[in-house]
């Protein structure tokens, strides 16, 4: 299935293809004041519809997860980075996704505090 979803103000869009059999709600630092449920898909399956420029890049602790956001409206509709096995990965805000029910998603939850 192909969702599209995009930041408050709309000028970071993006389509998102997938199952959403779960997220993940996270409590490190930067996930607890976010609030956000991740849905982690490959990179390929999200595609932007709006310029990648139009996004900034914030990275903290390992630099190593690119957390994307509106420089306008403040909003993190995704981040990048590579899994374990050296995949490109999309981590999706499903608050940011359009027509989908959260609370009928399953949601894990991942204690990034301790990590």
């Amino acid at each position: 299935m192909i969702y599209e979803g995009s930041c408050h103000c709309g000028a970071v869009a993006f389509e998102a293809e997938g199952d959403i059999d779960g997220a993940l709600a996270c409590n490190c630092s930067m996930c607890r004041r976010r609030g956000s449920l991740l849905w982690f898909i490959p990179r390929g399956k999200l595609r932007l519809k709006t310029p990648e420029e139009a996004a900034s890049t914030y990275t903290f602790n390992k630099h190593v997860i690119k957390h994307r956001f509106c420089p306008t409206c403040g909003i993190h509709p995704y981040g990048e980075g590579v899994d374990p096995k050296g995949n490109a990965m999309a981590a999706v805000n499903l608050r940011c996704v359009e027509n989908v029910d959260l609370d009928s998603v399953p949601v894990h939850h991942y204690d990034g505090r301790s990590h």
